[in-house]
């Protein structure tokens, strides 16, 4: 759902999959490696089952998809080496482009800046058992890989929530359109390119102005379950998309959730409340836009 038309060498942003009707049925970061090279780097969800349903959109046999076992993915919250946010930096062996910029290097490991201005944030691609020098493995997909540190796992879920990267589960999988989570915020899709499943209803919905609902943060107690629903006294609001231990991301409060409301609440409404649990509204951080 994104525009790759402006995606250089050695650039990445946010993208997705959706399904005819409009909803996001995979959330990830696409990198253009080289002129014939992509990788989609899924946090969450099954890769196989997604180079699968790809694969019923290639009519080029020169077009081959795979699952690179060959690769591990991992993160810390440390600086970037070379790979600097939306401006790219120039090393020795590398190739950069401006933008949402990752360093290649001459052995083809892959360094991204997660980060959002402020707090640094690294996701490194490496051959399996290099990449694990950076520190705690970055995503649920890479927890069963070496060097696993829990804690650092746990916060960078928390961060991507406190940002508005969601993290669907299986429940909320195929429930929303790019607008309901906002996805904008990270520049995660395009009205203008066409010819993607459910372009037509992600058009009409900018073009129209018919986005009623958007994603929320909030901070809780306990991390809500994904697909429950958000209550405002006795009534159904919306439906929690991810909830996570908020990793001290999110200080007085021991979780975080976010969740699909309408954009607009009546500021004398009900508190909101998730199986009986206060829900406490708190601001989407900014800074992952890519």
């Amino acid at each position: 759902m994104g525009d790759l038309s402006k995606l250089a060498d050695g650039q990445w942003q946010w993208s997705g999959w959706l399904t005819p009707k409009g909803r996001v049925q995979a959330l990830f970061a696409l990198l253009r490696v080289g002129p014939e090279t992509l990788w989609l780097l899924l946090p969450d969800g099954d890769a196989g089952a997604l180079a699968a349903a790809l694969g019923r959109f290639v009519f080029r046999s020169k077009v081959k998809l795979r699952v690179p076992e060959e690769l591990s993915v991992c993160g810390a919250f440390a600086a970037p080496g070379d790979a600097v946010g939306a401006v790219g930096a120039t090393a020795p062996g590398a190739t950069v482009a401006s933008g949402a910029a990752a360093r290649i290097d001459a052995d083809g490991d892959v360094e991204l800046d997660f980060g959002d201005g402020t707090t640094p944030r690294t996701l490194r691609i490496a051959l399996s058992g290099s990449a694990g020098a950076l520190g705690a493995n970055a995503g649920d997909a890479a927890a069963a890989g070496p060097r696993v540190d829990a804690d650092a796992l746990a916060r960078w879920r928390a961060f991507d929530i406190a940002h508005g990267l969601p993290r669907p589960g299986a429940a909320t999988l195929e429930a929303f359109t790019p607008q309901q989570l906002s996805l904008d915020r990270l520049r995660g899709y395009s009205v203008h390119k066409g010819c993607y499943p459910g372009q037509e209803i992600v058009a009409r919905t900018h073009f129209l102005g018919q986005a009623k609902r958007g994603l929320a943060l909030f901070g809780c107690a306990v991390a809500p379950t994904a697909g429950a629903s958000v209550m405002a006294g006795d009534r159904v609001l919306g439906t929690v998309v991810a909830g996570a231990s908020a990793a001290n991301e999110a200080p007085g409060h021991a979780a975080l959730a976010l969740a699909v409301l309408p954009l607009d609440r009546a500021e004398d409404a009900p508190a909101l409340h998730v199986d009986g649990a206060a829900l406490a509204p708190l601001p989407l951080l900014d800074g992952l836009a890519r």
